[in-house]
């Protein structure tokens, strides 16, 4: 059975957590260094982005975590995880100074599509899935590819929404947030953790 790590901080683990049981893999709350040991890839859930990066710096999770990732270890960042990968950060009207792990090469824009009253749920198409997929959208950034290494796997009228960096993964929807785990099992099957459906 594949072990599989959820930033376990603040914000969305419990929902994570419910679709990877689903998918039939072990689950590890990761809340220290030691605790990332032994999994197979890592989940960064939405929450507070400044929040987020906060504790991870309180539990010297920093420098493990941007080793694992420039070392090619499957992370998937949501919403503010996706944020968090990113190497650039701003507003939708100014840059903001906060740390990230730096990973991905993409520009995040914090709470592009407004704030929490303006959340939405959106039918998106995906690479890889050959229907479509509902993406709940809360307090979410806009997501900008940096250089031609990053992948736009979906996208919606204002520009991209999930993206892959070979082995980074970034999403600014919640794919937690609906019964639906085809994006964690495309993630996962990506990275052979889970074999392929068909």
């Amino acid at each position: 059975m594949p072990s599989v790590g959820v930033l376990a901080l603040q914000g969305g683990v419990a929902e994570h957590i419910s679709i990877l049981i689903e998918l039939g893999c072990e689950v590890k709350e990761i809340r220290t260094p030691d605790e990332l040991e032994s999994i197979s890839a890592l989940i960064l859930p939405g929450g507070e982005s400044t929040t987020l990066i906060s504790l991870m710096n309180r539990w010297e999770l920093i420098g493990p975590l941007r080793a694992m990732g420039e070392d090619g270890f499957p992370i998937f960042g949501t919403c503010a995880g996706a944020v968090l990968l990113s190497k650039e950060i701003e507003e939708k009207e100014h840059e903001v100074s906060q740390n990230s792990l730096r990973l991905a090469d993409v520009r995040a824009v914090r709470n592009y599509f407004g704030r929490q009253t303006s959340s939405f749920v959106e039918t998106i198409n995906v690479v890889g899935l050959s229907e479509l997929f509902e993406g709940v959208f809360i307090r979410a950034p806009l997501l900008l590819p940096l250089s031609d290494e990053v992948e736009v796997l979906s996208q919606v009228q204002d520009g991209p929404v999930l993206l892959r960096q070979r082995n980074l993964w970034l999403s600014s929807f919640h794919p937690e947030l609906t019964p639906d785990s085809r994006i964690h099992r495309l993630f996962l099957e990506s990275h052979g953790i889970l074999k392929g459906s068909g």
